[in-house]
């Protein structure tokens, strides 16, 4: 296969300290609590991070582009904080598809720094995301919908907060084991 064809999954997102993936986790276990094992395919701790862009499957010959862009993103941008602030779900918690922690803190700056993003992607060849961007860390994907009813949603989230100070470019490589992340590229904001 000649590297013109050779094609990686790719994501844009934003890493999280050790303290915060703790309490993520920590969250998903006490949610999880009348639920069985299987019912919800929870993030492992070393894969949760704040999702920019997915960008999926792109060849290996746009790679110098986008690590230009993401490069030149980064410098328009100051870092800045955020924290934690509750845990929900999509569509809703009655029928849950993705359990999520919420965000708070510096919004505007995550929202246009996004919207920014979005706009270069686009300029770049990838279509243009249909749903509105909203700011969240995933926790899990329900596997049975049914048996994640029992998610326990009184959970008292401790709501850490952590400065973004740097955006990634992540290759995911899916195996039989699971997802396996390389960060590719990483960009520190405009200090």
């Amino acid at each position: 296969m000649g590297s013109m064809g050779k094609k990686i999954r790719l994501f844009i997102a934003i890493d999280l300290p050790e303290a915060v993936k703790d309490v993520l986790a920590e969250t998903a276990v006490r949610l999880s609590q009348n639920v069985p094992n299987r019912a919800i395919r929870w993030v492992s701790h070393d894969q949760m991070h704040l999702t920019l862009r997915f960008l999926g499957d792109t060849a290996v010959s746009q790679l110098p582009d986008l690590q230009q862009e993401l490069a030149k993103l980064a410098t328009q941008y100051q870092p800045f904080q955020l924290w934690l602030r509750g845990a929900g779900a999509f569509p809703n918690p009655k029928r849950p598809r993705v359990v999520w922690v919420g965000l708070a803190g510096d919004l505007a700056p995550l929202q246009k720094m996004q919207a920014t993003l979005e706009d270069r992607v686009v300029a770049l060849g990838w279509a243009r995301e249909k749903r509105p961007f909203s700011p969240h860390l995933t926790l899990g994907r329900v596997k049975d919908a049914g048996q994640a009813r029992g998610l326990n949603w009184d959970v008292k989230l401790v709501e850490v907060g952590f400065g973004v100070t740097a955006v990634q470019l992540v290759q995911s490589e899916l195996r039989s084991s699971g997802a396996v992340y390389t960060v590719l590229q990483e960009v520190p904001l405009n200090p």
